[in-house]
C-alpha cells in the first residue's frame, strides 16, 4: 500500500509564496519521476513540473521563472516552490509519482489528495 501525503497549500496574496510538498510512504521498493499537476475549476487537469530521478526538471511554459521543483530522495519527498504567484495559479494541486512496490513489479503512478491554492487579494 502506497499513500502520498500533500500538504502546504493556501490563501496567498498575489505576488506572493507557497512551497508544496508531496511525502510518499508504505511499500515503496523505488521512485521515478515525480510531478506536480493543476487542475483550475472548468478546465483539464495540466502539468506544472515534473523532475526525474537524475535531477532533470521541465516545466509549463506559465510557470518557468516562477517556480521550482526539487526532490529529496531519502525523504520520498517532492516540493514545489511557488513564487510570483498569479490569480490564474488559483487551481488544485496534485503530485503525482512513479513507484515501483518490489523488485518484480513495474512502476505506477499514485496520486496525492490535492491542496487548494488560491491566489487573491
Amino acid at each position: 500500500q502506497v499513500q502520498l501525503v500533500e500538504s502546504g497549500g493556501g490563501l496567498v496574496q498575489p505576488g506572493g509564496s507557497l512551497r508544496l510538498s508531496c511525502a510518499a510512504s508504505g511499500s515503496i521498493f523505488a521512485i521515478r519521476a515525480m510531478g506536480w499537476y493543476r487542475q483550475a475549476p472548468g478546465k483539464q487537469r495540466e502539468l506544472v513540473a515534473v523532475i526525474a530521478r537524475g535531477g532533470s526538471t521541465d516545466y509549463a511554459d506559465s510557470v518557468k521563472g516562477r517556480f521550482t521543483i526539487y526532490r529529496d530522495n531519502a525523504k520520498n519527498t517532492v516540493y514545489l516552490q511557488m513564487n510570483s504567484l498569479k490569480p490564474e495559479d488559483t487551481a488544485v494541486y496534485y503530485c503525482n509519482q512513479e513507484i515501483k512496490v518490489n523488485s518484480g513489479s513495474y512502476y505506477s503512478a499514485y496520486w496525492g489528495q490535492g491542496t487548494q491554492v488560491t491566489v487573491s487579494s
